[in-house]
């Protein structure tokens, strides 16, 4: 059995950009204030995901893995 995550979107930070809709449209959607948000907190990993996560132009969504919280994205400085 692979990985779960947990997706989570800062709204404080989240720019509406919509890069993540974009490159993982089946993970992510925007709200009417053009807000991103996961569309199943916990799901399996996956590339689209993380994809996503990494093309975020404010680096707004933080992936952990379900269970141990461990970060997955964004890398620890």
């Amino acid at each position: 059995m692979g990985d779960r995550w947990h997706i989570e979107v800062d709204r404080s930070v989240c720019i509406g950009s919509s890069q993540c809709v974009n490159q993982a449209p089946n993970a992510f959607r925007l709200d009417t204030s053009r807000q991103a948000h996961p569309v199943d907190p916990e799901t399996d990993a996956n590339e689209k995901t993380l994809e996503a996560a990494e093309g975020c132009p404010v680096e707004a969504i933080v992936i952990t893995l379900l269970g141990s919280g461990e970060v997955v994205f964004p890398p620890e400085e």
